[in-house]
Formats: C-alpha cells, sequence, structure tokens
C-alpha cells in the first residue's frame, strides 16, 4: 500500500549570512602550513569554533591535493565550510562545497545611530562571536570592557572600546581600532580589506595586531613601547607602531 503525504504545510528555507574567517593559502603548501602552526600556537584559541572559507584560487589545486589540505587544515581543527576559487573537478563528494561570490561585510539593517554591545560571558573554551549591525555612522561604540573569551566584529567601520579588551578577547572591525584601555587581547583592524586602518589604544599589551590581514604577535612589538599609549599602521607589508604624544 502507497502511503501518500496530504501535509500541505510547506518546508521553509531561508537565506542567512555568517561571518568567516577566509585563508588564502600560498605555494609551497607545506611552508604555508608551518607559517598557520606559528599563528595558532601564538594565539591560541584563533580558529576555535570559527568557521573558515579556503580561497585557493590560482593554486591550481587538483582533487587530491585540496582534499590533503582540507584533511591537513583539520588536524588542526580548523573547519573548512567551504571553497572558493577551485576548480570543479577538485570538489567531490565528502568534501566542503564550492563558493562564489562572497560579500566582504553583512547585509543587516538597524535604526539606532550607535549601537552598544556588551556579550554575555562564554563557556569555558567557547568563544562568543557577536557580528554587529550595519550603522548610517559606520562607527562602533563599545561601552564595557570587552572580557576574555569574547569577540566583537564590525565589518562597516570603526570599532571605539571604552575601557580594556582583556587577554583572550578580540576586536575586529573593517576600518579603524581605539581602544581606550588596555589592548592585552587581539586587535584586527581592516578586517574586510582597508590598508588605510590603524590600531590606537591608551596601553598597548596585545597578543595580536593585525591590519588588513598583515599581522604581528606579542614577541615582535617592540618591546619599548609596551605599556604605552601607541597608535600602529601599514606600511606596504609591515606593520609600524610609534608612541601616541
Amino acid at each position: 500500500m502507497t502511503e501518500v503525504l496530504t501535509d500541505s504545510r510547506s518546508i521553509r528555507i531561508k537565506g542567512r549570512s555568517f561571518l568567516a574567517v577566509v585563508l588564502s593559502p600560498d605555494l609551497p603548501l607545506d611552508d604555508w602550513l608551518a607559517r598557520l602552526d606559528d599563528l595558532a600556537k601564538r594565539s591560541a584559541g584563533f580558529f576555535l569554533g570559527r568557521p573558515v572559507v579556503l580561497d585557493v584560487t590560482d593554486l591550481g589545486l587538483d582533487r587530491i591535493q585540496l582534499k590533503d589540505l582540507i584533511a591537513s587544515l583539520g588536524e588542526r581543527n580548523v573547519s573548512v565550510m567551504g571553497v572558493e576559487g577551485a576548480r570543479p573537478s577538485a570538489i567531490g563528494p565528502g568534501m566542503p562545497p564550492a563558493l562564489k561570490g562572497g560579500r566582504p561585510a553583512p547585509d543587516v539593517e538597524v535604526t539606532e545611530s550607535e549601537a552598544t554591545l556588551e556579550a554575555p560571558q562564554p563557556a569555558a573554551a567557547q568563544p562568543i562571536i557577536t557580528e554587529a549591525p550595519r550603522q548610517t555612522l559606520q562607527s562602533l561604540v563599545i561601552r564595557e570592557p570587552v572580557r576574555s573569551g569574547q569577540s566583537i566584529v564590525f565589518t562597516e567601520g570603526d570599532v571605539t572600546v571604552v575601557g580594556s579588551v582583556a587577554s583572550g578577547a578580540e576586536v575586529i572591525a573593517g576600518g579603524s581600532v581605539h581602544i581606550y584601555g588596555a589592548l592585552r587581547g587581539r586587535a584586527m583592524a581592516g578586517a574586510v580589506g582597508n590598508a588605510g586602518a590603524r590600531i590606537f589604544c591608551r596601553k598597548l599589551e596585545a597578543e595580536l595586531v593585525a591590519i588588513d590581514g598583515v599581522y604581528k604577535m606579542a614577541e615582535d612589538l617592540d618591546p619599548a613601547l609596551l605599556g604605552q599609549p601607541v597608535q600602529l599602521w601599514l606600511d606596504g607589508d609591515a606593520i609600524i607602531a610609534e608612541k601616541l604624544i
């Protein structure tokens, strides 16, 4: 006997945008993976629970090479949610889907001219990613300290924190980052491609700073600037730092 489904209710399918980190490997892959290991070692938890898009444009990887690369990332707890720039023949069953047409910023609406975010206290080893809404003034003001485990993401413009950024916390901005306190965690400016973005902080004790994808770890910073009010900017492929007067 054949059972006929008569329920007229429709299946709801929605579109939704999520913020992901884009990794763009370069050749040789072994050297690139070694640099990735160095970043992960010096900034523990950077990829923990974070979706990643793998951009292999112009690398010319075949299916076996791409599958091996994804497996190598999986061994490093890097979760690849999709692959961009791969040849159609390189995407096989069981691999992340091919992606294209990604946008560098979220497309959401907000009615207020200024937003204030305070993320809740995170569970152990589980970072919270707060994606800020789009704003007319293209700036976001955080009026509370950013605690360890919190991640403030605002790709539409500048982020200002009226307080400190704790170790283990991060602020990611499409524009510049302004910290009116101690920067002990991670600050990433120009996150969607803005080489003119800068980082300003009242007290430099950062785990990591990055501008337009170029980063420096704590041990790479000038010891004379630690604990000082500092601004950082990008000069070519190098981050320059100097004390604020």
